[in-house]
């Protein structure tokens, strides 16, 4: 029987219940467990949300204290992972050399195959902690540099930016960061956290969720378009060209990286701070290029398309602004997101009933196997 398309991609079907967070498209909001994402960029640390994400209460002094502890104490790689990084660093794409680290680092965790709920929150934590020191690493060592040891008395946003350039982080530049991880942090039942959901409904471990997640924000229609966003702008050069460039594409059909979504019939909430930001970063680095390029973008497709950017369009801007290479540009909305893919999967592992949807066939009808020599 054809299929009527209805569903096609899975839109608007209901595939899982969540607290961890919400989004009204409507009205662009965005919640982590009932917190305004606006509410929290302004206030909150990435570390907080960590907690959030995986407690569903945002924690008490005491509890922020301990849960920062816990992932200083396992940012440190293994010298295994650390060799592996290296010996890929030269050869391989960063996602690729991310999704073979976060597998590998199953081998080296504590916890082996205990999958109880204290120790799967033992292994969220050290994949959180882990994911971007094997980005500075891999990005350390393809550029020739020795890697740079966490440092232990800074945040997850400064001590990357610290191991990244082997330089003392900027604070203002560490809090910019470290806001960027607060709004990739979780974004309900997208691509890749359905993808870890998923691996982990079949009962796989919590690195079979995290890799089959990284595995999944690889695609340039997931978390590569922030790198295709930061080309656009690169192909166009100038703010004086921005406007007759998008008509072009336009008129050829061509999509326009980093605008429309799938839920947002609005402002991605994301998005409006993330503009401000790369905003204010040009003017404070004297070099408001990227910004200027990107408002202008902004400008003409809404004119002519009325479509709104999304969270990716400006994060661009930000990391152009704060000197990160465009193709690790993906890599830091990994280790962003890893807050919520482990969440997820824990709340996948805590009800779980094995995700296998049905398909509508709608191939060729039923027939008989003929010989191989009457086959014309």
């Amino acid at each position: 029987m054809a299929g009527s398309g209805k569903g096609k991609g899975l839109e608007g079907v209901v595939a899982a219940e969540t607290r961890i967070s919400d989004v009204d498209g409507q009205k662009g909001r965005l919640y982590y467990a009932g917190y305004d994402i606006a509410e929290l960029a302004e206030h909150a640390t990435f570390e907080e949300v960590v907690y959030l994400l995986h407690h569903l209460e945002l924690p008490t002094r005491a509890q922020l204290d301990e849960t920062t502890a816990t992932l200083r104490a396992e940012s440190t790689l293994d010298d295994s992972l650390v060799q592996l990084v290296t010996s890929v660093a030269g050869q391989t794409g960063p996602m690729t050399a991310l999704r073979t680290a976060v597998s590998a680092a199953a081998v080296h965790d504590p916890d082996g195959d205990d999958d109880s709920q204290e120790a799967n929150l033992r292994k969220a934590y050290r994949l959180i902690a882990k994911t971007p020191q094997i980005v500075a690493t891999y990005q350390r060592q393809r550029s020739g540099s020795d890697p740079v040891e966490p440092r232990r008395d800074l945040s997850i946003a400064g001590s990357f930016l610290h191991a990244l350039t082997g330089k003392e982080p900027d604070p203002a530049s560490a809090r910019d960061f470290d806001v960027v991880l607060v709004l990739y942090a979780d974004h309900t039942l997208n691509a890749s956290t359905f993808a870890g959901r998923v691996a982990a409904a079949t009962l796989a471990d919590m690195y079979a969720g995290a890799t089959a997640a990284v595995a999944t924000l690889q695609g340039p229609l997931h978390g590569g378009a922030i790198e295709q966003v930061r080309y656009m702008l690169d192909e166009i050069g100038t703010p004086e060209r921005a406007a007759e460039w998008v008509k072009q594409r336009l008129a050829q059909r061509q999509k326009i990286m980093g605008f429309g979504h799938r839920v947002y019939k609005t402002w991605d909430p994301r998005a409006t701070v993330l503009r401000e930001m790369a905003e204010r970063l040009g003017k404070q680095l004297g070099d408001t290029h990227w910004y200027d390029i990107a408002a202008r973008v902004q400008e003409t497709v809404m004119e002519e398309k009325g479509l709104y950017p999304n969270v990716d369009f400006y994060t661009a801007s930000v990391y152009s602004a704060l000197g990160i290479p465009p193709d690790l540009y993906t890599t830091l909305f990994a280790t962003s997101r890893m807050a919520g893919w482990t969440a997820h999967i824990r709340e996948q592992y805590a009800d779980n009933r094995l995700i296998r949807p049905d398909s509508t066939y709608i191939g060729p009808p039923p027939r008989s196997y003929q010989p191989l020599d009457a086959r014309g």
